[in-house]
């Protein structure tokens, strides 16, 4: 299998390649960023870091050629470029919507364009992610519609597709990973554990729920966090068995 992670240089998309370069089914990984993706960390013994095939894309808006050949057939995308909560205050909210939406619709675009049948596209969102733009949340309002907007467009897509393409949407809440987090990223979490009420997932057990979805299809169009904790904690309780 062909898979594309796009976001490859952020926190989730490194565990996501980490663990792909040791997945038997995967033979190729398009490690899409805006700057080069370097090979894995502790990877593991079975690990092949030749799988592993780097491709910068500066404009997620307008890919060219170049881009467009390495991510040609495809099997899956797995989708992580987003501006999480805790940098909103770093950006224009238009600069957020278009980077969470924009990019979003054109790499699905780019992607299904020269994809093998079915293509399966996994995309992140978030915990309160609202697809009902008529109901508003009371934190983080615009913010949450938005990204439920981007939800809407990502399975209409895929419904429209006749089948060409299939889309899963995966909801987050605090992605943990012990040991890895940085001050503030800790007490960010504590906060919303604590006041928000979101729940918890572990880098790893998300990062193995979208391959395993990208790889054996997908369970169900929407993955709430405690699907991500279920699937992700089985199948790496199956994997370290076999091993």
């Amino acid at each position: 299998m062909k898979l594309v992670v796009a976001g490859s240089t952020g926190f989730v998309g490194t565990e996501v390649i980490r663990q792909a370069v040791s997945h038997p089914s995967v033979n190729t990984i398009v490690a899409l960023a805006r700057r080069p993706t370097p090979a894995p960390e502790n990877a593991g013994p079975g690990a092949d870091v030749s799988k592993i095939k780097s491709v910068v894309c500066e404009d997620f808006e307008n890919y060219p050629e170049s881009v467009k050949k390495e991510i040609a057939g495809a099997d899956a995308c797995i989708w992580l470029i987003a501006i999480t909560p805790g940098k909103l205050k770093t950006m224009p909210f238009e600069q957020t919507r278009k980077i969470c939406l924009d990019y979003t619709a054109k790499g699905l675009e780019a992607m299904a364009a020269t994809s093998n049948k079915p293509f399966r596209f996994i995309y992140t969102s978030g915990a309160k992610a609202e697809r009902d733009q008529s109901k508003k949340p009371w934190i983080l309002g615009d913010y949450s519609l938005m990204r439920g907007q981007v939800e809407s467009h990502v399975l209409n897509y895929a419904k429209q597709s006749a089948g060409a393409v299939q889309a899963c949407i995966t909801r987050p809440g605090i992605i943990s990973a012990p040991g890895r987090m940085g001050i503030g990223m800790t007490v960010l979490s504590t906060i919303g554990r604590s006041i928000i009420g979101l729940p918890k997932v572990e880098v790893s057990e998300i990062a193995t729920t979208m391959i395993e979805q990208a790889v054996n299809g997908i369970e169900k169009e929407t993955l709430l966090n405690e699907d991500l904790v279920r699937i992700g904690q089985k199948t790496l309780a199956e994997q370290g068995k076999s091993s």
